[in-house]
């Protein structure tokens, strides 16, 4: 799992292009959206499409985008628990 943690840091830090921050800066358990990196609904959409495209995870409802997106700790677990369904 912190595998996953540390490897969704360096994406999201990649694709939401957050110069002044890096992985060791990343507080898993902190809000996402909202909270003290600034991300928005578009980042959301991101985020979204970097989950489908990265892990063929759909996130298509607000309310368990709204989940999933609260911390990065919320996304990793979300991540691994529907890769582990897919898989099996």
């Amino acid at each position: 799992m912190q595998q996953l943690i540390e490897e969704l840091k360096v994406k999201l830090i990649d694709i939401l292009n957050l110069q002044d921050v890096k992985p060791e800066d990343f507080d898993e358990n902190a809000q996402l959206v909202g909270g003290e990196l600034g991300i928005d609904s578009i980042d959301v959409l991101e985020m979204v499409v970097m989950v489908e495209k990265d892990y063929g995870i759909i996130i298509n409802n607000q309310e368990v985008g709204e989940k999933v997106f609260s911390s990065l700790a919320d996304l990793a677990a979300y991540i691994k628990e529907n890769t582990t369904k897919a898989s099996s």
